[in-house]
């Protein structure tokens, strides 16, 4: 799913879904599941993909992605490549 920095009801910056993908400017893209939203959180993703100078809020991105259906969740980690990294191969 494709998520740009916007503005909230007050003015301060916040990461926003982008469901249709057709937000101007810079996007980022993360799978809808909890875990990956929470390592791009730990990791500060969003405000170096979004090339965001501010610290940008991602509390009702959290929730959202938190609120979507466990069917979408799962259908969308079935369809990702499954890998095995442990091989040098």
């Amino acid at each position: 799913m494709r998520v740009v920095a916007g503005s909230d009801a007050l003015g301060r910056p916040v990461v926003v879904l982008d469901p249709k993908s057709t937000a101007t400017g810079r996007g980022a893209h993360l799978h809808p599941n909890v875990r990956c939203f929470d390592l791009a959180v730990r990791k500060r993703a969003f405000g170096r993909a979004l090339r965001s100078g501010a610290g940008l809020a991602t509390t009702s991105l959290g929730e959202q992605i938190a609120s979507l259906p466990d069917s979408d969740k799962q259908n969308h980690l079935k369809a990702s490549p499954t890998r095995d990294w442990s091989s040098s191969s």
